[in-house]
């Protein structure tokens, strides 16, 4: 390992039902504001037993996206590559110059071009099948946004997606940041995008119990570890980090804005949709990232928790906490900022790890809201409702899939 290239964050981008850059995700998120807010996207009616989401607003794809780029690409490309183009104007790299072949892209979706699917097929039932889009295939399939990304850029090194579910963006993070180690690429362009917000994926998710119908209220709808909590709220948006290694960086003068120190990495071969209750998948990948990190964890200061606000998956990540970190776990804070932004499925990963960053960044920690009554044996600090003033050097952030996957992420302060 000493031999391994150390990898930096050097761009941040976001999309997001908070906004559409990074600076309004932070001031949402530090703020406690709560993005969640009735479904504009598709009609509905009393049929629906979830009418509330999270999605991005106020947004013109015009101002990143020309007229081809907009006709080619399903919403979650084009989510993907506006918060991709911010994070690469953050991070100061000329992409139209040097060696593009050491630099790639590994960008994570749970879902991909889920809304080019419905649109099209509902197409090809009232309209036949010679009024497809021939633009259909290259929008609906899941790697779309990692190869626009890649179009865009001009990144012609590694480029990957995952689709792990809800672990996809943490997964893509800790695959780019495996290629620098390895000394493969000096910049990835990583994270995870997602827009989801259609009727088959509401219906669907709904049909599981999965998502919350407190519909009156959505704001208050997204409520990890309250004993309230009943299910979580879909939303769609992206987040992009530029990694470098840190020779690269610090070679062409960049502004460090934190470290990727080590990733873990588990299955939890239980089942396919609910984690086991002692958290056993979770506790490894926490585990193996602080091994990977070669840190203790009584140096972790903060944990953004996977924290989706469903009854099962809250009490599992829970109980691996304290299985990890034991009694340290009542002195570290561990806040969801799902119980703001909802759930993105393949971009929560992405998105908060931006979020973790200018914790670091900032030394504020952003609070858990709606937090009003925590669940019986929720007895860590979770930033209950206010975030919290507190320097840390180092934070992990959890994320956990359908499918049994898991994944741990820890960063440090800029070196």
């Amino acid at each position: 390992m000493t031999d391994f290239s150390r990898v930096v964050v050097t761009g941040l981008g976001a999309m997001t039902d908070m906004g559409l850059d990074v600076h309004t995700l932070w001031d949402g998120l530090v703020n406690g504001r709560s993005g969640v807010g009735p479904i504009t996207a598709f009609e509905q009616d009393d049929q629906w037993d979830v009418r509330i989401a999270g999605e991005v607003k106020d947004w013109d794809p015009k101002e990143k996206l020309d007229a081809f780029e907009r006709k080619r690409m399903d919403r979650n490309s084009q989510i993907g590559v506006c918060a991709a183009v911010e994070a690469a104007e953050c991070c100061g790299i000329d992409f139209q110059s040097g060696d593009p072949t050491r630099r790639g892209v590994s960008i994570g979706t749970g879902i991909g071009g889920i809304i080019t699917i419905e649109m099209e097929h509902n197409k090809l039932l009232a309209k036949g099948p010679r009024r497809i889009s021939p633009f259909c295939v290259p929008k609906l399939m899941a790697n779309a946004c990692a190869g626009n990304v890649s179009l865009r850029l001009g990144l012609k090194g590694m480029n990957l997606v995952t689709a792990t579910a809800c672990a996809s963006g943490a997964h893509a993070v800790a695959m780019a940041s495996q290629q620098i180690q390895l000394g493969l690429a000096d910049v990835m362009v990583s994270g995870g995008a997602e827009s989801a917000v259609s009727s088959l994926c509401i219906s669907a998710f709904s049909a599981m119990k999965a998502l919350s119908t407190r519909n009156d209220e959505p704001e208050k709808a997204s409520r990890p570890f309250d004993r309230d909590r009943d299910g979580f709220i879909l939303a769609e948006g992206a987040g992009v980090l530029v990694l470098e290694s840190l020779e690269h960086a610090q070679a062409r003068g960049a502004k460090i804005l934190a470290e990727v120190l080590g990733y873990g990495i588990s299955g939890d071969a239980h089942h396919i949709a609910a984690p086991a209750e002692d958290g056993d998948g979770a506790a490894r990948a926490m585990k193996l990232a602080l091994a990977n990190a070669k840190i203790n964890p009584t140096d972790i200061g903060y944990i953004n928790a996977h924290g989706t606000s469903t009854p099962l998956g809250d009490a599992s990540e829970v109980q691996a906490v304290k299985t990890v970190f034991g009694d340290h776990a009542f002195s570290l804070v561990m806040s969801s900022t799902k119980s703001m932004t909802g759930h993105g499925l393949g971009a929560a990963g992405g998105i908060e790890s931006v979020a973790v960053v200018n914790a670091l960044r900032n030394g504020i920690i952003p609070p858990t809201i709606n937090l009003d009554n925590p669940d019986e044996g929720f007895d860590l600090d979770f930033a209950a409702n206010e975030a919290q003033e507190r320097k840390i050097k180092y934070a992990l952030n959890n994320s956990f899939g359908f499918g049994g996957h898991n994944v741990s992420l820890v960063f440090g302060q800029a070196p």
